[in-house]
């Protein structure tokens, strides 16, 4: 067993295909089922730690293989590789399209299937940074009941036009919206300061999905009485600080809680 596998060593391993794709899959605990879609650059021991809270709450998580080497610590050249594994993978759309990828579809189909297998009202997702917006692209389907987005970061642009922009076409966003009058809620979660997360994306979730999102913006500005770096970016995991009543560690808790009601039956 190498290293990195031995990071995800609890975690069940197996594999779950839509039309001819196979991925790996990791499971932990069991109750309705939180999909977690990890961030930048894979599933890093963080990301396990994150998903680990989730089961200790009373859920299944189902974590799926997206991208990078799983098990492995973050650094530049992981970032780098993974950066160029996804910009050639024809299932993510990075940059301002107004579509989701593929990849979404894929998901769909794996929210289902837990659900069948786990119970409970529907699935909580969470994306982080990359995936952020999958886990809002996902409602379009029912059987998504929790859906968060951590550090939502696409659509990427260095175009000031395409900050508020969702990546979503209007179909998916009619969709999401009927979901939010049905009595669906989201939850968003940012730095202040972080630059690939723009002010400008959580107000477009305000005044398209009213009191149905929840913006959770912790504050990163220079001299902040909880010592968050100006580009601290990944609210649930690298950014998340040690153990105590911080900003970040109630985020979590509200995430946790968020699942806890929402997926019960």
């Amino acid at each position: 067993m190498t290293d990195h596998a031995s990071v995800l060593a609890d975690f069940e391993k197996s594999s779950f295909t839509v039309k001819g794709r196979r991925r790996d899959v990791y499971r932990l605990g069991s109750g309705p089922a939180v999909i977690v879609l990890s961030e930048m650059p894979g599933i890093t021991p963080m990301v396990a730690a994150f998903a680990r809270q989730v089961a200790a709450r009373g859920h299944r998580v189902v974590m799926p293989h997206l991208f990078g080497t799983d098990g492995r610590e973050p650094s530049n050249q992981a970032f780098a590789a993974t950066f160029r594994e996804v910009c050639i993978s024809r299932e993510f759309t990075l940059f301002a399209t107004k579509r989701s990828g593929k990849i979404t579809e894929w998901l769909i189909e794996l929210a289902t299937a837990e659900h069948q297998l786990n119970g409970g009202t529907g699935v909580g997702v969470v994306g982080m940074c990359l995936t952020g917006g999958f886990a809002l692209a996902m409602m379009v389907d029912p059987v998504v009941m929790a859906p968060v987005l951590s550090q939502p970061s696409l659509p990427i642009s260095l175009r000031k036009s395409a900050r508020p922009r969702l990546q979503l076409s209007n179909q998916q966003l009619a969709a999401v919206k009927e979901r939010v009058e049905g009595g669906a809620c989201v939850i968003g979660l940012r730095f202040t300061g972080d630059k690939l997360v723009p002010a400008e994306r959580f107000q477009t979730l305000r005044d398209e999905l009213g009191d149905g999102f929840i913006g959770v913006e912790i504050d990163s500005s220079e001299g902040n009485p909880w010592g968050y770096a100006a580009d601290a970016h990944s609210v649930l995991t690298e950014g998340l600080g040690p153990e105590g009543d911080s900003p970040t560690r109630r985020a979590l808790e509200q995430v946790l809680t968020f699942f806890d009601e929402r997926l019960s039956a």
